[in-house]
Formats: C-alpha cells, structure tokens, sequence
C-alpha cells in the first residue's frame, strides 16, 4: 500500500514525497478512504501512530479548490499549544502546493498576530479551547461556513476539564458537517461525547484501547521520595540513555528536579504551563534536534513532544490518571523503533501503580537491584501493600450502588453487625 493507492490529489502526494513519505501508516490507510467519502470517523489512536495526516490529508483534499476562501472550513479543536503548533506544521507540510490557508490559535502569548492572520482569511483553523471562544466571542471567528470538525485528543480535554468548552463550542458549529473524533482511550464518558457528536460514524481503532506499544520495554523501581532523585542522577550516567523525557506531575516539580540535576552537572531544561512561548519552544527545539539531551515535562507540555528516535521516557512521579501513563510512555518506541519506559514508584504511588497496570492489562516488570533500595523503603512499601489489599476487601463488602439504596443498606448492615460483635468499642 502506497499512497499513491488512496487516490490523492497531485498537489499532496507532491508534498508527502518531499517530507519522505511513501507508505501510510495502519491509521491512515483506514482513515483517509472513510474520510474521502465524506463519513463521520470516530479513531480510537495512540501518539506517534500517524492520525494527524489521517485528518489532515483528507480534508486538505477535499477543500481544495474550493470557493469562498476567506470562509473557516475546516477546524481542529487540540488541547494545548504544543499540539495545535504541531497539527500546524502537518498541514504547511501537506498542503504546501494546495494554495490553502490555515491559523493556529492558542493563549499564553499576544491575539493581535493571531487575529491578523484571521483578517488575512483562512479556510483551516487550529484551535486551543480557551483561545477559540475568546477570539468568537470578540468577533474575530465565525464558525457558520464550517464543514469539518476534527476534536483531537478527547480523552486529554477530558482530563483538563474542557468538557464544558467543548459542548459550548459545538453550539456554534452548523449542524451539517463532518466530524472527526480521535483518542487514545475510550472511557465511558468519552463513549458519551462521542455519540453525541457523530452521525453513523466509522469506527477505527489501530491498537486497542489502553494497550502500550509494542516495542516499550517498561519496567519500575520502588523508591521512596528522598532517593528519587540520586536513582535519577545514577542513571542519567549511562551512555545508553540518548534522549530521555522525563515526567513531573506539577509545575514546580519539574522546576525543582531542573535545579537538582543542573547542579549535578547535566544540561537540562524543563516545560510547564508557566513558561513563557519562546522559552518552550527554544528547549522543544533543542531536544527535536538532539542538541539537548534530557527535557523534564509536565503532562499538559508534554503533549506536542514528538521526537524521532526517543530512547527513553522516565515517569519520576507516577500519573494518578492511568490513561496519563499510556500517553507518557507513548512518546517513545515511535515509528518502529525500540523504546525503553522507566517509572520511579514510591510507596505512596503504589495504588496509582496498581491503577495502571489494571488498564494496560499486565504487571510492570519490578527492578530489585538498585543502590537506593532502603529497609525503610521496603517497610513502607509493605505497610501499603496491607493498607490497599485491606481496602479492596473492604470495597467488596460495601459494593452496590449508590443510586439505588444498596450501597447504603448494605453499609448499614456492615456497621450494625460490627457494633454487634464489639467491632471499634
């Protein structure tokens, strides 16, 4: 399959074949012929499987040559600023010999150069929500040409509370149009938006859901909070460690391991939310060209990364979302290549563990040898241990809805047989 074979236009294929493509990935070559017919897609899609010239592709085909130019055709809705600058950069790449014109929009940084290029007349707009609704509700935006939305991402603006901007923007979409519906997991309440968005949808699912890449080879250390950091620096010493992600759960973690390890002597940069633009694409652009060899990311920053060739993805704070950690190791093992996913797990993140090695469905492979297990570490590791298994058994006892009165009963039941047999006197 080449493609040649999916019946793009000459413009395009002209383009793939600069950037080095000849051969679609699994998802593009499901994606594109449903997209082509002019189908709602629903794609169920991990990073770095290709979908962003899934969507991309097609719809730069199908507006090509199109009237009404200066008309917002097309808009693809991201949750952050890395990624609507990446979907960005897909489409000047795709569609460099189409004639078309796409905005990418996002806050954090000055409007007036973004509602210039508005003005300018655009058919394709990438969006970030907040910026999106700002730029409507001050007039610069009209959505009532619009034929194709692409939300991307879904699970992610679930996670960071865009739910509600996301119903909101949909009122503003016409009724009749295409919509294209992509995430790397499928929880229930991601089912739900779906269906309320799509009209008969294809569905596409390239790996299944929640599963890890093939090729990432995961394992974790247990390790209290104290030791993290010199287990960090002990390994950050092998050579084989070429380019590694490392995740943070907040802001100022990531600041603070930055500190640490530059006074260790290793170069390093971190990317938050509460870097300015140019501070973050100055590292992004470093670590993309391998001039910079370790960049630690909260998860929000994290999710425009696409390096080619990322030996290794180190989670130094374990995600209390389990979707998060597909995402996280995700960024590794790209295209075929190898990909090694380090954790750190300290014993108060041991329930986070538990979490995610129930949705990928396998038990993470433990690495007892290491110079910073400590006796306290392992008593406190046990000590959590009992604390969870006593609270599944205890989970079980209380099981039963909520709604419909069982869990209740049943919790008063418990607790009158408890005082009963002198349970807590």
């Amino acid at each position: 399959m080449t493609f040649e074979n999916l019946n793009l236009i000459e413009p395009i294929l002209k383009a793939l074949q600069e950037e080095g493509y000849s051969t679609p990935t699994p998802i593009q070559e499901k994606s594109i012929p449903i997209l082509l017919q002019g189908k709602d897609l629903l794609g169920c899609a991990q990073t770095g499987t290709g979908k962003t010239a899934a969507f991309s592709i097609p719809i730069l085909q199908k507006l090509y040559k199109t009237d009404n130019r200066k008309s917002i055709k097309a808009l693809i809705l991201t949750p952050t600023r890395e990624l609507a600058i990446q979907i960005g950069e897909s489409f000047s790449a795709y569609g460099k010999y189409t004639g078309l014109r796409h905005a990418v929009i996002f806050g954090g940084v000055g409007q007036k150069p973004q509602t210039d290029e508005l003005k300018r007349g655009v058919q394709i707009l990438v969006a970030t929500p907040g910026r999106l609704q700002d730029l409507v509700n001050q007039g610069f935006i009209n959505l009532k040409a619009l034929e194709f939305f692409v939300l991307d991402e879904a699970d992610r603006m679930l996670h960071m509370g865009f739910i509600h901007d996301i119903r909101r923007i949909l009122k503003l979409l016409p009724a009749k149009r295409q919509t294209l519906f992509f995430s790397a997991t499928m929880p229930p309440e991601i089912e739900t938006l779906a269906n309320s968005m799509l009209t008969h949808p294809e569905k596409v699912e390239v790996t299944p859901a929640s599963s890890t890449v093939d090729t990432i080879s995961q394992s974790v250390y247990f390790v209290e909070k104290k030791e993290k950091k010199d287990l960090l620096i002990h390994l950050l010493k092998n050579p084989a460690i070429k380019s590694v992600l490392i995740f943070t759960r907040t802001k100022y973690g990531a600041d603070k391991l930055a500190r640490t390890l530059s006074k260790s002597g290793i170069r390093v940069e971190a990317i938050h939310g509460n870097k300015s633009q140019n501070a973050r694409q100055r590292a992004l652009t470093g670590f993309k060209n391998h001039e910079l060899r370790v960049l630690i990311a909260t998860d929000i920053a994290a999710r425009g990364i696409d390096v080619d060739q990322l030996s290794h993805v180190i989670n130094y704070e374990l995600p209390n979302i389990p979707e998060t950690y597909v995402h996280r190791i995700g960024r590794t093992g790209r295209a075929g290549h190898d990909g090694i996913a380090l954790s750190f797990c300290e014993s108060e993140e041991l329930p986070y563990l538990k979490d995610i090695q129930k949705l990928i469905g396998k038990s993470i492979p433990v690495i007892k040898e290491h110079p910073f297990v400590t006796a306290d570490g392992l008593k406190a590791q046990k000590i959590k241990t009992e604390e969870i298994k006593a609270k599944t058994k205890e989970n079980k006892i209380y099981r039963g809805s909520r709604t419909n009165g069982d869990f209740w009963r049943r919790k008063k039941q418990t607790s009158q047989n408890n005082t009963q047999k002198g349970v807590g006197r």
